[in-house]
């Protein structure tokens, strides 16, 4: 086994839930799917089952349930074991013939006990035993219609999606965000008078929803599994108050504390809240080709963290438009391709200029090792010259077998190097160190009156203007640079106006992208142009306006 890191924690977490998956039919939610994804490979998960045709669906209300040639079932879930998930559980089973089921949680029993409302003295008491995880494993049966069938619940902490042996992310804690300081108005309603917070440093554990501390105690029990695979004893530190709540919560987690008596290393785990770097997650400064690879190509589908690579180029068909989609698309994720592993672990750690050259320098290799006619060329690497050594493997179904990653890589590159918003990407940059010297020279009203004239609607916005997601991108880093300032009557007439510039350039929109759905919060509102109304919009914050949200929302929309 491999020295004990994120990936060796994702496999051998993985190799436990496959060993139960022979002859099964399998149902996976989209983050253990993702984990899998990046950690294993679908190869891997076939290789398991084992039967002739793998029957791999999508976990939801709305999935076929198994046929009489189909009697096991193996779901794979990366949640609490209540509510929906119960119900969807039992509504496929209840239309399928199966005689053995597995559940597989990314849940820990001692979670599942809390969300059960066991007070902390009783689970104390139950350690050893999985009442939760027995009573379900009855309705199982039940719900198979033969008490006398066999039904296994059990716990696996399928928490990382590991990106590289020393990048790992956490795909079911995608939506996990920091409060907000309009967050602790909506908090102080269902609070007394007397015990009312005046800020985001005030706010602790028992300020938050009982959904949001669900949500933090299933990371905090996912990342104490992985300490323990490590084998250390944890010290945390937390910068921000969010991430201070949940420091505390695994400094405080009881199984955390059992652990820690044994551990014979030490480790620092360190906590940071996203909104304290907005900076960093907006701006184009970085010299990186993997961060434009996922900036500009299109998201796989079910994944936050992986793209669509158009894999036309090596068919027969027309590099046309709609013959895109006939295609299955490539990806970043080559969990089983060594070469190719390789080549995305350098793309990760290298300049752009650097990566593209070993871009190339795998192609070469790689059509050497094959004996294909390449011609080399020095000098600048371009996207003709990839795709040319590319096309190469086109004909050569041997070859192209070999080397699917690595060209599942090359045909990314090419794309984002081709992408009309790489060319965009430069323009960016230079706004932004424009506005970095317009900050510290000017006030901000006269900053923010140079974004105005490039708010443009669709109708005369050219290939090289700003779209509403990108201003409001300007519009983040702007006031995320800035930082504290004073507010006067020259910023509030600015900050009006350019309210007025994005209402206006939100309602000549044609449709709006999900993204801008979500952050002007009502999906119609093109109707706003016809009850002159006018939205919303608030330049200091451009995420959904919390007072919309349920309590249990509050903390947990993320950030495109």
């Amino acid at each position: 086994m491999s020295a004990p890191g994120v990936l060796s924690f994702t496999q051998q977490v993985w190799e436990q839930v496959l060993a139960k998956m022979k002859r099964a039919l399998v149902y996976l939610d989209a983050a253990c799917a993702e984990s899998l994804h990046w950690g294993c490979g679908s190869t891997r998960l076939l290789e398991a089952v084992g039967s002739p045709a793998c029957h791999l669906r999508e976990f939801e209300p709305d999935a076929a349930g198994g046929g009489a040639e189909q009697p096991k079932a193996v779901f794979v879930l990366s949640c609490l074991l209540k509510g929906r998930t119960v119900e969807t559980l039992r509504d496929i089973i209840r239309r399928s013939h199966f005689q053995y089921c597995v559940v597989v949680t990314a849940v820990s029993h001692a979670v599942h006990l809390t969300a059960n409302h066991v007070p902390a003295a009783a689970a104390a008491e139950l350690e050893g035993q999985q009442p939760v995880f027995e009573q379900l494993e009855e309705k199982l049966c039940e719900w198979m219609g033969n008490l006398n069938y066999t039904a296994e619940v059990l716990h696996a902490p399928l928490l990382l999606a590991p990106v590289a042996p020393y990048l790992a992310l956490t795909p079911s804690f995608a939506s996990l965000f920091p409060l907000l300081p309009q967050d602790v108005h909506l908090l102080n309603s269902a609070r007394p008078d007397k015990r009312r917070m005046g800020s985001l440093a005030e706010v602790d554990a028992t300020a938050l929803t009982p959904e949001l501390l669900l949500q933090i105690r299933c990371l905090v029990s996912g990342l104490s599994s992985l300490c323990e695979h490590l084998g250390v004893r944890e010290e945390c530190f937390a910068v921000g108050s969010f991430s201070r709540i949940i420091a505390s919560d695994l400094a405080n987690y009881a199984p955390a504390k059992n652990r820690r008596k044994t551990a014979s290393g030490r480790a620092s785990v360190v906590f940071v809240d996203r909104t304290l770097d907005l900076t960093g997650a907006v701006g184009h400064h970085g010299d990186n080709l993997v961060e434009k690879i996922i900036s500009v190509l299109p998201q796989l589908p079910g994944h936050t963290n992986d793209v669509m690579v158009n894999m036309v180029e090596l068919t027969a068909l027309q590099a046309k438009e709609e013959n895109h989609n006939m295609v299955a698309p490539g990806c970043l994720a080559q969990s089983n391709d060594t070469a190719a592993k390789a080549l995305w672990e350098a793309l990760l750690s290298t300049k752009h200029k650097e990566a593209v050259m070993e871009v190339r320098r795998h192609l070469v290799e790689a059509a050497s090792r094959e004996n294909l006619p390449i011609k080399m060329s020095m000098g600048r690497v371009t996207p003709g010259q990839l795709t040319s050594y590319i096309q190469l493997f086109k004909n050569n179904h041997k070859a192209l077998m070999n080397h699917c990653g690595l060209l599942q890589l090359g045909l990314a590159t090419v794309q984002t190097l081709k992408h009309p918003q790489t060319a965009k990407w430069d323009n960016f940059l230079a706004f932004e160190r424009l506005l970095l010297q317009s900050i510290g020279e000017s006030a901000m009203s006269i900053v923010l009156n140079q974004l105005l004239p490039m708010i443009k609607p669709s109708n005369q916005r050219t290939s090289d203007d700003y779209s509403p997601e990108e201003l409001l991108i300007l519009l983040i880093y702007i006031y995320s640079v800035t930082g504290e300032f004073t507010v006067d009557k020259d910023l509030g007439e600015a900050e009006e106006k350019l309210k007025k510039a994005l209402a206006h350039v939100f309602c000549e929109e044609s449709e709006l992208s999900p993204l801008l759905q979500k952050i002007t919060v009502t999906p119609l509102l093109l109707t706003v142009r016809r009850t002159q109304r006018q939205p919303d919009i608030s330049a200091r914050s451009a995420w959904p306006r919390r007072g919309n949200m349920s309590d249990g929302e509050l903390g947990s929309r993320g950030f495109s």
